[in-house]
């Protein structure tokens, strides 16, 4: 018999999946520091879900990049449709704790999202980041389109290259394209460290540049 810890080391099968239901969260309409709509068809933008364990610390990251639209916490890669963030940290919905990334590819290179998705937390760590563990908290990429997954694959290959040669394992982390759906977190956890300056941030790169000749920012 599997123990808690052991259990949300595991993704549930379908059946063994929370069942959700049909209503989406209640969320506010605007981000908290950029003002501007959390949902929508944002046309002509691009859009990625990126997860990097706990998404608090993780969306602060790319909501200060220049060219990013907006950003929104939820939960995507699982089973359960509208789940709650109980319902994620039980590990029945299979779900990962991640960020949307709106954005303008004509001001942001999707390569500068990967440099700060692949320095700022660990990727070779399976289902945790640091003290968080979790399936929730795997590390993953959601990509919209095909050239985003080409480019998440080839930069994956070109770090690993890098993490290898400064002792860390293979990487881990979950590379899809299409994307699943995504379903907003509720309104205590978007933009939550702007709303808490104080709040808890557990994410931690590694150390290793990504090889990309991209800086975020820059």
């Amino acid at each position: 018999m599997l123990g808690i810890g052991a259990w949300k080391q595991r993704l549930p099968r379908p059946d063994e999946a929370l069942p959700g239901r049909a209503e989406p969260v209640a969320l506010g309409s605007r981000h908290h520091v950029l003002g501007r709509p959390l949902r929508g068809d944002f046309e002509g933008l691009a859009r990625v879900q990126f997860g990097m364990g706990c998404f608090w610390g993780a969306e602060r990251k790319f909501w200060s990049l220049p060219g990013v639209f907006t950003t929104a916490a939820g939960y995507s890669g699982g089973v359960t449709p509208n789940p709650t963030y109980r319902e994620v940290c039980s590990g029945l919905t299979g779900h990962a704790e991640t960020v949307l990334v709106v954005y303008d590819p004509a001001a942001t290179p999707f390569a500068a999202l990967l440099v700060t998705f692949w320095e700022n937390h660990d990727p070779t760590q399976g289902m945790r980041q640091g003290n968080d563990a979790g399936t929730q908290y795997r590390s993953a990429i959601y990509c919209d389109d095909e050239v985003q997954h080409g480019a998440a694959l080839a930069s994956r290959d070109a770090f690993q290259q890098r993490l290898h040669a400064a002792g860390y394992g293979d990487i881990t982390t979950e590379i899809r394209f299409p994307a699943p759906a995504f379903y907003y977190a509720e309104e205590e956890h978007q933009q939550y460290l702007s709303k808490h300056p104080d709040g808890y941030c557990g994410l931690g790169g590694t150390g290793v540049s990504c090889p990309l000749g991209i800086t975020p920012g820059g």
